[in-house]
């Protein structure tokens, strides 16, 4: 994806330091704000920690970015937007992967009441134990 014509379509500024967060998120998704912070400081290191979280908030706001929490964790991004997939999590080693929808139609939009809100996006996490886990006996 072309993230400096994105931005500009977004009417933002592009910078070094959203580029670099953009980047970071490319190479590692479902990365937590701490680990997008190191990563960034590896690329631009005078980048302060908290530019980079003002930049989580604003990619996450303009829709470049998702934000989603899996239970007992922090916060995590991805530059996976706007598709309504899923996630699906080890609970033994924390491993994420992404999961589409069910192929043909997106169920999960569809509540059993919606109470009047028209529904944009689900957010599923499958959990259990991955096949490296498992195998291990760490499951």
């Amino acid at each position: 994806m072309d993230y400096s014509a994105r931005m500009r379509e977004l009417g933002l500024r592009v910078t070094r330091g959203r580029l670099a967060v953009l980047e970071a998120l490319e190479h590692h998704p479902h990365s937590s704000a701490e680990r997008v912070v190191t990563a960034v400081h590896r690329a631009l290191p005078d980048v302060s920690i908290q530019s980079v979280y003002n930049v989580l908030n604003d990619l996450t706001e303009q829709g470049m970015l998702r934000r989603f929490t899996p239970p007992h964790s922090a916060a995590l991004y991805e530059t996976r937007v706007n598709d309504n997939h899923h996630h699906a999590i080890c609970t033994s080693c924390g491993r994420i992967e992404d999961v589409e929808c069910a192929v043909g139609h997106a169920p999960c939009l569809t509540p059993s009441d919606s109470h009047g809100m028209e529904i944009q996006i689900a957010d599923v996490l499958y959990q259990g134990f991955c096949e490296n886990c498992r195998k291990t006996g760490a499951a």
